[in-house]
């Protein structure tokens, strides 16, 4: 089932293939469905003005060292996306988690993944279209670990207890490592309740 964000910014009339054709696309699905992610294949959709799903999977759940981490509010991403995505939770989040907070995590929070919009500068909208358009980019907003601990990004970047501030700054750390490009808190002020990742294009960190 497609998300509240996709739904919202999904035209009338989008035209649907039965089934993903993008290059590569079944090597990518075996290759997730090796990282044992919870996941289901979606048709692709053009939605014209540059804004389109194709490729992309809805995820359901990724797996960690020992356990299944749950995504919430997630929409469509493409396949590379949740490939990279399968990866930072397993080895960059639940591992910082467990190593810094002492508690593994157990849920993963999204404000989501598809949006046809453009991209939102420090003046407003550049007139590019984002990494959204596309489904390549999920705004992270926090983690939920297993001790009942929720971290939020727009609570928790500027913590008092420096090993929270610590988890955060790794994790996104770890992201910069995987992904193309990460915006944080640190970037501008629309990044300040959440962790932008997204693949493709040139590398950015900040």
């Amino acid at each position: 089932m497609a998300s509240p964000v996709h739904r919202a910014t999904e035209p009338m009339r989008a035209a649907a293939a039965p089934f993903s054709s993008f290059p590569e696309g079944g090597k990518c699905l075996t290759e997730l469905g090796q990282a044992r992610a919870n996941f289901s294949p979606l048709p692709d959709r053009y939605y014209g003005a540059g804004c389109s799903t194709v490729g992309t999977v809805q995820l359901a759940g990724l797996q960690g060292d020992t356990a299944v981490f749950a995504v919430r509010g997630l929409g469509p991403v493409t396949c590379p996306l949740a490939e990279t995505l399968a990866g930072w939770a397993r080895f960059g989040v639940d591992r910082a988690a467990r190593t810094i907070l002492g508690s593994p995590l157990v849920r993963i929070e999204t404000m989501g993944s598809y949006a046809c919009r453009n991209v939102i500068g420090n003046s407003g909208s550049s007139g590019r279209r984002s990494a959204h358009a596309t489904a390549n980019a999920v705004d992270v907003a926090g983690f939920d670990l297993a001790d009942g601990r929720r971290i939020l990004v727009t609570a928790n970047w500027n913590d008092p207890d420096p090993a929270v501030r610590q988890f955060l700054r790794t994790v996104r750390g770890s992201a910069c490592k995987r992904f193309a490009t990460v915006l944080s808190p640190d970037y501008n002020a629309a990044h300040h309740d959440h962790l932008h990742v997204e693949v493709g294009g040139s590398r950015f960190c900040s």
